[in-house]
């Protein structure tokens, strides 16, 4: 680094020229310079160098010795050195890269898709999804993880966001509950229920707890279980209530023990967005990925109406 420091840089691209055309003239239109500023940087190079590079000669310049040895240093070193500071490319078919995701169970929604996609797209790539817990985003902050899926928490101010999807919520019952053959169900009746509760963020189902808080209210938890699909088995022959989103309903197959009812207007839809640092932004690799997640997010189709 003591020689590098005190070497202007930009004098490669002429002396490139200069080793190649042996003449001031040509290289000076070949780097795209005047021919006194290519003179110029002639003697800064035999300045800098302390040689004198190209000797002129009866037949014209020849180079020195010394200039030969830097040539051929520069044809090994030149391409390496554009190659570094050339715009970064991402080729999904060539890359071998590791993607890490996070999210809660709500994410098999569209999370097989994207599986596919990259696989298909990337065959060489491999993705790691890791597990929703409380510190997800002190994670992705770490770079511990690349990318989060999330519904109504907070993510911390330094991180990225974007909207995905929404979805509405619905209400499963076990076909023998007394509210079963309704057509919907009350807040009233919703609030003297008891529920399975998703506890995706210190068990509490967030999105919902959120919303009843909002507006001075609670319910009464029967049940806590970390994962969607363990909830749905816990209703049958119960009197318990789940309330998940509608989309999580396509990816199970009926069951005659259930009923489904549209849940009480005062629980708004859930809205789904996806996270990451800023330092992510210009990645190329990881903006093909969001654009991915993007696209697959966008051809989703409407959850079947209850």
């Amino acid at each position: 680094m003591v020689h590098i420091e005190r070497v202007d840089l930009n004098l490669l691209a002429p002396l490139a020229a200069l080793l190649e055309e042996r003449h001031v003239s040509r290289a000076a239109e070949v780097a795209g310079m005047s021919q006194p500023a290519m003179s110029r940087a002639l003697q800064r190079l035999r300045d800098t160098l302390g040689d004198e590079l190209l000797v002129r000669t009866p037949g014209g310049y020849r180079l020195t010795p010394r200039a030969e040895r830097v040539q051929r240093q520069l044809r090994a070193v030149l391409p390496r050195l554009e190659s570094l500071f050339a715009p970064e490319e991402f080729d999904p078919a060539e890359a071998a890269e590791t993607f890490r995701v996070a999210g809660t169970d709500f994410t098999q929604v569209f999370a097989p898709a994207i599986f596919q996609r990259v696989f298909r797209e990337s065959p060489r790539s491999t993705l790691h999804f890791r597990t929703w817990h409380d510190a997800i985003y002190e994670d992705l902050d770490r770079g511990v993880v690349d990318l989060v899926f999330f519904a109504r928490s907070t993510p911390l101010p330094t991180l990225h966001t974007e909207h995905l999807l929404d979805d509405r919520f619905v209400c499963v019952l076990s076909a023998d509950h007394p509210l079963a053959e309704r057509p919907a169900i009350t807040l009233e009746e919703y609030l003297d229920a008891t529920h399975v509760i998703v506890g995706t963020i210190g068990e509490r189902q967030t999105a919902i707890e959120q919303r009843l808080e909002d507006l001075g209210e609670h319910r009464r938890a029967g049940l806590t279980v970390p994962y969607h699909s363990l909830a749905l088995r816990s209703v049958p022959g119960t009197r318990l209530i789940l309330t998940l989103p509608a989309r999580l309903l396509a990816e199970q197959h009926p069951d005659p023990g259930i009923r489904i009812l549209p849940a009480p207007e005062e629980i708004r839809p859930l809205g789904y967005q996806m996270a990451w640092h800023p330092r992510l932004d210009g990645d190329p690799a990881q903006r093909w990925l969001r654009n991915a997640i993007r696209a697959i997010a966008s051809e989703l189709p409407e959850p079947t109406q209850h």
